[in-house]
């Protein structure tokens, strides 16, 4: 069927083990992840006794308050920032989510999503599994809970994440050690570090540099890594690995300071840039570039091309980004709020818009109509990246063909649409 709608999502993860201060520390990263998800958030950590657990709707900093990282206690602590609508909206699936078990408790933050969800799910629930939200992330929880004895904690684990399709990282804290797991084709980013003798794990390097971390490693496809006092241990819980990293993790999601499997974030996408000029060259006298993911491509296109490259678009830094913004009609005010023309800078000029992607086409429109009204005598727009013609069900919030705008247009008939 064309049309089953799901609602897949995008999210950032980072744990501390045997770090001081592990909460103050996790909130920092967080706030360095908050590009991956601006809905909610939350922290777990465990001061050798005890798991201690703050969440709530909303930016880092708006959840986080220095009483409320006082609160957690513990050189051990897993967090999490979450984005759009995967099982609804609402408190109870902001993450990281905490589960009792007679084996010790444990604690469990994921970005990326189980496309065989409904069926395990079901499958649970008949078998006696109690949920406490609708995220598909509280399915591996119970998996491991089935099946969970102290001393195979590690198969488990394995078991669980055998039964599991999809895209996905997890993280598993429990009061010995942190599991950090990447799914069998790495669709979804992890990276290991070094800070003040113990370890930390993050959905994008960019965390590292904030919190002065020494970067180690990615985690492999299919690779479970357990971080605990003896150091680093390594378990391949899959026996077919294949990289197939998501291209939207370097057109769009990543901050361009983040290195995902030894590609510099910024450099790749500085690099489609050069390569769109010398596919698609525009006849502009000035390239304008969409804040904020797309100005490393902008500023590409404007280098291979001998264009000047200019501020032509301002951005409000204090509005969420479009894309991700829950609903259709959000994304639509959220477009005119967090984006301006300077007419002084394109009244009158031939612009070259450079955008990473087009998804529905929502901000394409605007900025297009933006330029117009700003004095631009002609927009020509340049896409840094193919047409995305299929949903994705792996983690990105396109789910559909009909709210994809190149599933069923043409480029000259996306060019009419948008007003290029």
């Amino acid at each position: 069927m064309r049309n089953v709608v799901r609602r897949p999502y995008m999210c950032g993860v980072f744990g501390a083990f045997n770090v001081p201060d592990a909460a103050s520390i996790t909130y920092y990263a967080l706030h360095s992840l908050q590009h991956r998800g601006q809905e909610g958030c939350g922290i777990v950590t465990f001061d050798g006794e005890t798991m201690h657990r703050e969440k709530g709707l909303g930016l880092v900093t708006e959840v986080f308050s220095k009483e409320k990282l006082e609160h957690l206690p513990g050189t051990v602590a897993i967090g999490h920032v979450r984005y759009s609508t995967a099982g609804g909206g609402g408190l109870d699936n902001v993450q990281p989510f905490t589960f009792r078990h007679y084996t010790g408790n444990f604690a469990l933050a994921h970005n990326g999503n189980i496309v065989n969800s409904e069926q395990l799910r079901r499958y649970l629930e008949g078998n006696g599994s109690l949920f406490h939200s609708t995220s598909d992330s509280e399915i591996l929880a119970h998996l491991i809970k089935k099946n969970n004895h102290e001393a195979q904690r590690i198969d488990a684990i394995i078991e669980a994440l055998n039964m599991i399709e999809g895209a996905f990282a997890f993280l598993i804290m429990t009061p010995r050690r942190i599991y950090a797991c990447r799914d069998k084709y790495g669709l979804r980013p992890l990276s290991l570090g070094r800070l003040n003798g113990g370890w930390v794990v993050s959905s994008e390097t960019c965390a590292f540099d904030t919190i002065g971390a020494e970067f180690v490693r990615d985690v492999e496809p299919g690779e479970i890594v357990s971080l605990d006092h003896h150091g680093l241990r390594s378990n391949d819980y899959s026996q077919y690995k294949r990289r197939k990293m998501c291209a939207m993790e370097y057109i769009y999601f990543s901050r361009p300071d983040s290195d995902i499997e030894g590609c510099n974030v910024h450099a790749f996408r500085k690099e489609t840039g050069r390569l769109l000029w010398r596919e698609a060259p525009a006849n502009a006298d000035i390239v304008v570039g969409v804040p904020d993911s797309s100005l490393s491509a902008a500023m590409g296109y404007s280098e291979e091309g001998g264009l000047p490259y200019e501020m032509g678009l301002i951005k409000n830094k204090y509005v969420g980004r479009t894309f991700i913004q829950p609903s259709q009609a959000l994304r639509e005010k959220g477009v005119k709020m967090k984006l301006s023309a300077v007419k002084s800078i394109v009244r009158g000029k031939r612009v070259a818009l450079i955008d990473d992607s087009i998804v529905r086409g929502t901000t394409s429109k605007r900025i297009v109509d933006m330029l117009h009204e700003a004095g631009a005598t002609e927009v020509h727009v340049r896409i840094a990246s193919p047409p995305i013609t299929h949903p994705c069900f792996y983690g990105v919030d396109i789910s559909t063909y009909d709210e994809l705008l190149c599933a069923h247009k043409s480029v000259e008939e996306v060019r009419r649409v948008i007003g290029a």
